[in-house]
């Protein structure tokens, strides 16, 4: 079994109780509608059984002469797949594109062979703003640069497979859009890193099928070693402990920092995870070192720095200067403030899945423990404030009233 070590210093037993409640909570919702749960042994369950059509859904992409894949997503829809891709270290012919103004997009669209790219489109509703204009934009390039309309066979989308609840099936049904696969329900986008899109991505870029099994399989393992009652061997309740423990102690800024620039679609992963799930109650942010170091050690090791907290992620590693500097970094650290490390054996498919599963599981129980040490329980029927994300519609009202 790959190994995921963690390190986080905690009264266990304190907890204890609320901790084996959280985790009965968990499972007793997962598998439910309504739950955005279904990431929970299901997702993975249903991408084993369905990993042919992906892999020939990808083989195709690549036998039209597509050798680059241009991802249009936001959130969810880009930073799980951008996180798996440069873990794995095999992101150098996947781009990405989040944004909506015409320099941005300018220059992104320069920077693609357009002969040999696919589009691939993420969007549960297909009606997100930000995508929905990406679109239209690769839509608009395309057809300028073949001097045709029907540009449908450079684009590959991923949606909700209701064409009522999704305007980009609709495309996909009326043809506008080649090929298509699934955003898949009660998932919810921070969680969603092994749904279709990031499958897909893996098989274009000539991951082996077995391998993605073994990531798989490697993440429903976990997933039932972190949803274990055992507090002492389950990894991630001892991380969401250390998180809860810091925060009632008066610790409210969590900093995850990364070493190795593999992780560095791992910290946007996260932070999106961890403050969509967590809301205010802790404030997260993620960096990639040493290179933070240079422009956050000061604040951080200042002696007035007392509401901070860490957890240090590195690959194992027989390399002096590395182990030099993460054993500085984290002594400095440690005098002053609560630390967690988590240390990845390598960064193979089946390591990557059980760190995945990790940090989901992590995220998940923080907010849930931390709600019931505050006596707030969620009822049953409705889905738990960490896997929802409310306030985010907040800014979207507003910019659709500002494009009246």
């Amino acid at each position: 079994m790959a190994n995921v070590e963690v390190k986080a210093t905690i009264d266990l037993k304190k907890y204890e109780n609320s901790a084996k409640e959280a985790i009965a909570d968990i499972k007793a919702r997962a598998g439910k509608d309504g739950q955005f749960l279904n990431w929970i042994e299901w997702l993975l369950n249903n991408q084993i059984e369905n990993i042919d059509n992906l892999y020939a859904l990808a083989q195709k992409a690549k036998e039209d002469g597509a050798e680059e894949l241009a991802i249009l997503g936001i959130g969810g829809s880009r930073h799980t797949t951008e996180a798996m891709v440069k873990m794995l270290g095999i992101d150098s012919n996947v781009h990405f594109y989040s944004s909506v103004d015409p320099v941005s997009f300018k220059r992104f669209a320069d920077k693609l062979n357009l002969d040999k790219t696919t589009f691939l489109v993420v969007s549960k509703s297909g009606g997100t703003l930000e995508t929905t204009t990406a679109f239209e934009n690769a839509k608009t390039l395309l057809k300028d640069y073949y001097k045709k309309d029907d540009v449908s066979e450079k684009f590959i989308a991923m949606t909700d497979k209701n064409p009522e609840k999704s305007a980009l099936r609709r495309e996909v049904n009326a043809g506008a859009v080649k090929a298509s696969g699934f955003v898949h329900d009660d998932v919810g986008g921070r969680f969603s890193i092994f749904d279709d899109a990031t499958i897909f991505t893996l098989a274009f870029v000539g991951v082996k099928k077995e391998d993605v099994v073994a990531m798989l399989n490697s993440a429903l393992n976990a997933q039932k070693d972190y949803l274990s009652e055992d507090i002492e061997k389950n990894s991630a309740l001892k991380l969401a402990l250390f998180n809860v423990d810091a925060k009632l102690n008066g610790k409210n800024k969590h900093f995850s920092e990364y070493f190795g620039d593999a992780f560095e679609g791992a910290t946007l992963w996260e932070k999106q995870m961890k403050n969509e799930s967590l809301k205010a109650s802790i404030s997260t942010d993620t960096n990639v070192g040493p290179g933070y170091l240079h422009y956050n050690a000061e604040a951080d090791l200042d002696l007035a720095n007392n509401d901070s907290f860490y957890t240090f992620t590195n690959v194992a590693t027989d390399d002096k200067v590395t182990n030099a500097v993460l054993t500085g970094v984290k002594a400095a650290y440690s005098n002053q403030h609560r630390v967690a490390e988590i240390i990845l054996e390598d960064l193979t498919p089946v390591t990557v899945g059980r760190f995945i599963e990790l940090k989901h599981l992590e995220t998940l129980l923080t907010g849930n423990i931390l709600r019931r040490e505050n006596g707030n329980i969620t009822d049953k029927n409705v889905a738990l404030p960490e896997v929802l994300q409310p306030n985010v519609e907040i800014y979207k009202k507003e910019v659709k009233k500002a494009l009246l």
